[in-house]
């Protein structure tokens, strides 16, 4: 199966090794792995800020690039801009088809595995206790909950222990984490104490902005816990 990547610009800039790990899965599931070189950003910044135009500027260049196969993502929170607010930017304008086309086919990685390519064990191995996060963007946005977890489940050597309340926020929320930074860093300390509480080695979550948020935590507090995006811990072990 022929795939085109969609990589947020937050990952392009502070840790591309995700999308990396992103392609060594997918190509050791069969896949035939496509990158634009020209690709920027899916306009979520902008439109969130309220600057609707810029963000309507920004995504009409992706629905120009875009060509006929599966988009897959590491982070929900780009495919919910696709599949939620374009309707907002594009609807009954001369996008109109190419956006709800685009809405069928843009995944997030975690739902492209489970549910597209039907696939959740190739060969992972990670040999730690790891607890999962629920980035907002995925349960909200995509509906994504089991699938993650799924492919967790699979990896060899990995023991997947639940928090409590792991559905709740980490407090980054883009420019909330800006203007509202005392409640936001709160947020994160309390999720992590909560991951802290199963005694596992790991944050992972599907999202890299709120494990970069969690992370900054951790390393300032110096806590015995480390964050991993999904992707990194699939690529682990395998060929």
């Amino acid at each position: 199966m022929k795939v085109d990547l969609f990589i947020p610009c937050f990952i392009d800039q502070m840790k591309p090794e995700i999308a990396l790990s992103m392609v060594k899965v997918l190509e050791k599931a069969g896949c035939q792995v496509n990158y634009n070189l020209e690709q920027t950003c899916c306009g979520q910044p902008a439109f969130n800020a309220g600057f609707w135009n810029e963000a309507r500027e920004v995504g009409e260049k992706l629905l120009r690039e875009i060509g006929p196969n599966y988009l897959v993502s590491p982070g929900a929170s780009c495919v919910g801009m696709m599949r939620n607010s374009y309707d907002s930017l594009f609807q009954n304008s001369s996008y109109h088809n190419k956006y709800k086309q685009l809405q069928k086919k843009a995944f997030e990685f975690s739902e492209f595995m489970v549910d597209v390519l039907k696939t959740t064990n190739i060969g992972s191995r990670f040999f730690a206790r790891v607890t999962y996060h629920d980035a907002c963007s995925a349960t909200g946005e995509c509906h994504i909950k089991q699938q993650p977890r799924t492919l967790l489940n699979e990896v060899e050597g990995l023991q997947l222990v639940e928090m409590t309340d792991c559905e709740a926020c980490c407090g980054f929320g883009g420019t909330f984490a800006v203007k509202n930074e005392a409640i936001s860093v709160g947020m994160a300390e309390k999720k992590i104490q909560y991951a802290l509480q199963t005694g596992a080695e790991y944050i992972v979550s599907t999202d890299y902005s709120c494990l970069f948020q969690l992370d900054s935590i951790i390393k300032v507090k110096g806590l015995p816990i480390k964050t991993m995006h999904l992707a990194e811990i699939l690529a682990t072990g395998i060929e």
